[in-house]
């Protein structure tokens, strides 16, 4: 029995060690609290709500409602281009202040035509095709979409073809004779 006792003290005192660590660590823990958002995260969910295309705010708030803190992070850092921390706190302002939908403001009116200048490349290619009796002409470029092309044919349609063929040089690879003979076939 005598050789029980030393184990037996040696628990109590490892048990009683234990507890005391526990009980400080949760007065610690206590006296922290959770710590206060910033005054500036509403600001920030504004404007890192800003920096989202419609689509990426879909799929961020749907990452964030899941519970996915690191996948909407990683989107976000992917989608704005700021650095790892700047995404998580922004991913956290969004969470804390959710933000809805808002479409960029639009163009000045004092650049009329500024997507003819700069045109944009999509991320497929358009195929546009014109023929007139056994004459087929095509042209393929990942600068064109129906919107385009759609005014390309009504410049083509008024009679304002060299419009049309500079406005078709813009927004594909092909050269001015090309495109003239292109929308020869569309002034029907």
């Amino acid at each position: 029995m005598e050789s029980l006792v030393i184990p037996l003290l040696i628990l109590v005192a490892v048990a009683v060690a234990v507890t005391l660590t526990a009980r400080a660590w949760g007065r610690r823990r206590k006296s922290a609290g959770p710590a206060p958002a910033p005054p500036e995260s509403a600001e920030l969910a504004k404007m890192a709500a800003a920096k989202l295309s419609e689509d990426d705010h879909r799929r961020l708030y749907a990452l964030i409602a899941q519970g996915q803190a690191m996948a909407a992070i990683k989107l976000y850092y992917e989608v704005s281009g700021q650095g790892l921390r700047a995404s998580r706190d922004a991913v956290a302002a969004l969470a804390a202040h959710p933000q809805p939908f808002r479409s960029p403001p639009p163009q000045a009116a004092s650049e009329p035509d500024a997507d003819d200048d700069t045109p944009q490349r999509f991320p497929y290619r358009y195929r546009a095709i014109a023929s007139k009796g056994d004459v087929t002409r095509e042209v393929s470029s990942n600068m064109l979409n129906d919107e385009i092309y759609g005014r390309i044919r009504t410049l083509a349609k008024s009679g304002n073809t060299e419009a049309a063929a500079t406005a078709l040089t813009r927004h594909s690879d092909i050269t001015m004779k090309q495109a003239r003979e292109f929308i020869a076939l569309l002034d029907d």
